[in-house]
């Protein structure tokens, strides 16, 4: 499968969020709560994951991470210990928040911002956002919170209102088309074209999936 974007830059077809977040970071105005929605496999984890490496990076905050430092290296290997990815669909409950919220007093332990990322976070129990609400109110300067969901509408509206919310859309079926193009070339893959926009449309405006009917359609026919 094709690698994560690891720079602003490597999010395909969500400029105008990207745009809006790099000029949070060079203004120096960034958001302590963020809700980034939209369809599986468009960015959403990527943009969660490059946001925190711009606000961890020895050269940040930044709007161009340099990816290469140290706090920058750790994030992309998910082993910073101030950058927390949660999945909300397994972490559903009231205690898994208290846990958070005990840890959250600690200041980071060697990056300069903790970043908590929780996932499908529209699976949280009613209890669990009363917790984060409270939370999320008055978050300690240090800490920044970056809410994906597939199923906006299904986050409360208190916890909505308290958010900057990134709406991210489909890809175009010509831009996937053409990713697809470089990943085959990068795979020294000769796809025709018809077979890439045939996957294109399959994809339903997906990049990840896209990128995963590529990989079985080339492992097909090298099979």
């Amino acid at each position: 499968a094709r690698r994560r974007p690891q720079v602003f830059s490597e999010l395909i077809g969500q400029e105008y969020l990207v745009q809006t977040l790099q000029n949070e970071l060079r203004s120096d105005s960034v958001a302590q709560t963020f809700l980034f929605s939209g369809p599986r496999g468009v960015g959403k984890t990527s943009a969660a994951r490059i946001l925190a490496k711009a606000l961890n990076c020895q050269s940040g905050p930044t709007d161009s991470p340099c990816g290469t430092c140290e706090p920058c290296k750790e994030i992309a290997r998910a082993q910073s210990l101030d950058v927390v990815e949660i999945d909300g669909a397994s972490h559903t409950g009231v205690d898994d928040v208290r846990e958070l919220r005990d840890q959250i007093v600690f200041p980071p332990s060697a990056a300069r911002s903790k970043v908590y990322i929780i996932d499908e976070v529209h699976m949280l129990s009613t209890s669990a956002f009363n917790a984060l609400l409270k939370t999320i109110e008055e978050p300690p300067p240090y800490v920044t919170f970056i809410f994906a969901t597939t199923e906006p509408h299904k986050v409360p509206a208190t916890v909505r209102s308290r958010c900057q919310h990134f709406a991210f859309g489909l890809i175009g079926h010509d831009r996937i088309a053409s990713c697809l193009r470089d990943a085959a070339a990068e795979l020294n893959a000769s796809v025709a074209d018809d077979a890439l926009h045939w996957i294109a449309r399959q994809a339903s405006g997906s990049l990840r999936d896209a990128f995963m009917i590529l990989d079985q359609v080339v492992a097909g026919a090298k099979g």
